[in-house]
């Protein structure tokens, strides 16, 4: 999917809302828990209730991998379920030395239909590069991440250019590729830091995960991160697909996630 293709599906339904399918098959309902295709079975029934309110759907691979063979065999029947009108990411955290992150590479691009894939950029260019060489796929750097452990490192201040080391990455990061190919995660419980970071990258897509469980502001991440595009992917996970564990769940999640998308509409019409 084009940056075009993304900002027109924006703009169409309003709403800049990602849905994390995080699907712990240990919190599903129970009355699906002996189904024997549980996890994709509840990823249907939840794409099938949100999609009117979504642009995007992001499987965080490791409640898939953890499974074995069997949640691999869910996460492909997933992406290739949810409808090309929806930009596909797979949160993987993947980058390594380079003819390995071309293998990554190769397995959510070539294997599987995934528009994006979340990258660490702490080993450098090369470890990047593969992901970008990709026509209309778009790498997502780990730019200020929402977790708690996140302030060992990525705060820490750089004695040669008394910058954070978070700030050096971007930098250094946005140099890398463009606007049309490269996005960056920041967490919404660092929403205060998204005005600063929309300095350094104005023009670019932010991922941003925290709102919702982790307890981040929608309103504070759309009024520092929205740009002239929108700019932004907000994803909500748990609070959406967890929102009821009865027999109603889908339901309660699409309640959930219209509440998500009227309340960006007001935040896109302003």
């Amino acid at each position: 999917m084009t940056r075009t293709e993304l900002v027109a599906q924006i703009r169409q339904k309003k709403s800049y809302l990602t849905v994390g399918l995080d699907t712990d098959i240990t919190k599903i309902p129970p009355h699906l828990q002996s189904h024997p295709d549980a996890v994709f079975t509840f990823n249907k029934a939840i794409i099938d209730a949100t999609l009117e309110y979504c642009v995007s759907y992001k499987i965080n691979t490791a409640f898939y991998e953890s499974q074995g063979l069997k949640g691999w065999e869910a996460l492909e029947k997933t992406v290739h379920y949810i409808p090309s009108t929806h930009f596909k990411i797979a949160d993987a955290k993947r980058g390594d030395i380079g003819n390995t992150s071309s293998q990554y590479a190769k397995t959510f691009f070539e294997v599987l239909p995934f528009d994006a894939v979340t990258v660490a950029p702490y080993m450098g260019e090369d470890s990047v590069r593969p992901f970008l060489e990709y026509d209309n796929k778009w790498t997502i750097v780990l730019g200020l991440t929402s977790n708690a452990g996140s302030l060992d490192f990525q705060k820490l201040s750089l004695a040669s250019s008394e910058k954070m080391l978070y700030e050096q990455v971007l930098e250094k990061t946005v140099s890398w590729g463009t606007p049309n190919n490269l996005m960056f995660v920041v967490g919404a419980t660092r929403a205060s830091d998204l005005q600063h970071i929309r300095t350094i990258i104005p023009d670019h897509f932010l991922l941003v995960p925290g709102v919702g469980f982790q307890g981040g502001s929608l309103e504070e991440v759309s009024q520092y991160g929205l740009n002239k595009d929108c700019g932004l992917l907000v994803n909500a996970s748990r609070a959406i697909i967890f929102a009821s564990s009865k027999e109603n769940f889908a339901e309660e999640a699409a309640t959930i996630a219209a509440t998500y998308a009227a309340e960006m509409k007001q935040y896109l019409e302003v």
